[in-house]
């Protein structure tokens, strides 16, 4: 058994021409339907301010919320392939051999400001709706309050016996209730030899987070033995800065 399961950010930019087939619906596809109820009142002005976007990106998600639908998701695409940001080019997905991609099942879970938990295989409509966007559903204050509790849940009963690699932002890692959560946690943690010290820097970061991911699901590690052979962008493991919750590689 894969004793780690990595959590992981969605990515606003998105490739919805993927040739790859969706196996499954999201697990909570009913309550996303809530969330867009209430997305799909919003005008492009309102989803301007409300996102803080611009208003060719407020129309175009107003038109993809009034086409979204629960039985539209027939047609959808994956969330792995679809999701095509920073931490995506670092998974490169496209060149993965089908047992690592079997091995993503297992391995990965995208947290989602609209789905709360993606499988890698699940089927996603376009959208873009951050979990910090400030939004109340039915009696929820916020998408935090709304997915807490779902998604806490669902990796206590799905994954009791592995340990949580957290390569998500902040952002999307508190929607996790860490009080109630029954797994331990472990940050992985990126820096990058800049102007004299090592410091995180997002860019890199971000796409390191996702060789990461790439390197969990081709090399399979059974340990945190294992975890610390991670050598690819050319990172390297670092013992004096990391500890037992934390594993830090340093590159440059």
């Amino acid at each position: 058994m894969n004793p780690f399961i990595a959590i992981l950010s969605p990515a606003k930019s998105l490739h919805t021409k993927t040739q790859v087939s969706a196996l499954q619906q999201p697990i909570f596809l009913q309550k996303s339907a809530e969330i867009n109820a209430e997305l799909r009142k919003k005008s492009p002005s309102q989803l301007m301010d409300l996102q803080s976007i611009s208003n060719k990106l407020a129309e175009l998600n107003a038109d993809r919320n009034l086409h979204w639908s629960v039985e539209g998701h027939q047609e959808a695409t994956p969330a792995m392939f679809t999701f095509t940001g920073d931490v995506y080019q670092g998974l490169d997905v496209e060149t993965l051999d089908a047992e690592s991609r079997e091995r993503a099942k297992e391995s990965l879970i995208i947290l989602s400001g609209l789905y709360g938990i993606l499988r890698p295989y699940d089927a996603i409509l376009p959208y873009r709706l951050e979990m910090g966007t400030k939004i109340s559903i039915n009696d929820s204050a916020d998408l935090y309050a709304f997915w807490k509790n779902e998604v806490t849940n669902y990796f206590n009963q799905t994954y009791s016996e592995k340990t949580l690699i957290n390569l998500a932002s902040n952002e999307y890692a508190s929607v996790i209730d860490r009080k109630n959560l029954r797994l331990p946690v472990l940050e992985i943690t990126f820096k990058d030899f800049s102007k004299g010290d090592y410091k995180i820097i997002s860019f890199h970061a971000k796409k390191a987070r996702g060789l990461f991911a790439r390197f969990l699901v081709e090399k399979n590690p059974q340990s945190l033995n294992d975890l610390q052979l991670f050598d690819y962008g050319g990172y390297s493991f670092s013992s004096e800065l990391s500890n037992h919750s934390q594993l830090v590689f340093l590159r440059g």
